[in-house]
């Protein structure tokens, strides 16, 4: 459950792509020299991000690995905007994301589960975390999701700031509206 008064004032969502978009996993082969990579993302929380944007949330990714698969995804998504570092310098380019966008660190809620997600997580308004993070990274978070990386955290942890922020309904009419429902019912669930 998260404060209202704390999910009201989040304006941007960061989001780390490895075990939190994703299971963690790394798919690599090749053919003939040219290296593939694929990644397995979770459809669900495709929409959990898409309904943060439908609700006026800026949503991020800042991943410390440069992949196509996640350029590609993100592309998908419509994500306002992405850094892929294979250094994993994660804060310098968070922090520059929220000055273009005009948003305090204190606004914003990042999604993280690992040890380069500890500076952003240790600076944010909202740190948060899937149940198998590092033990440093779940002593940092403010919410944990019940649901894990790449199986459907991000959309659970959307549908809790959403309904903590009063934008759910909203936010799922919207949503179903530019997809053809003109009058789309209350979905609204006890949370």
């Amino acid at each position: 459950m998260l404060e209202p008064l704390l999910a009201k004032r989040i304006q941007l969502v960061g989001l780390d792509v490895d075990g939190v978009l994703t299971d963690g996993g790394v798919y690599v082969g090749g053919d003939q020299g040219v290296p593939i990579e694929l990644k397995r993302f979770d459809i669900r929380d495709g929409i959990g991000l898409l309904l943060m944007r439908a609700a006026g949330l800026r949503v991020v990714i800042v991943s410390g690995r440069v992949s196509e698969a996640t350029r590609i995804r993100a592309e998908e998504l419509g994500i306002d905007e992405i850094v892929q570092d294979n250094f994993a310098r994660k804060l310098p380019p968070f922090e520059a994301m929220l000055q273009r966008a005009n948003v305090r660190i204190e606004d914003a809620a990042f999604l993280g589960d690992d040890l380069p997600d500890i500076p952003i997580l240790r600076r944010v308004g909202l740190p948060v975390t899937v149940p198998d993070a590092a033990p440093e990274v779940r002593q940092l978070a403010r919410y944990t999701t019940e649901a894990r990386g790449g199986r459907g955290a991000v959309r659970e942890f959307a549908e809790v700031l959403l309904h903590a922020r009063g934008q759910w309904d909203g936010a799922v009419a919207r949503y179903l509206a530019e997809r053809g429902e003109a009058h789309a019912p209350r979905l609204s669930r006890a949370r």
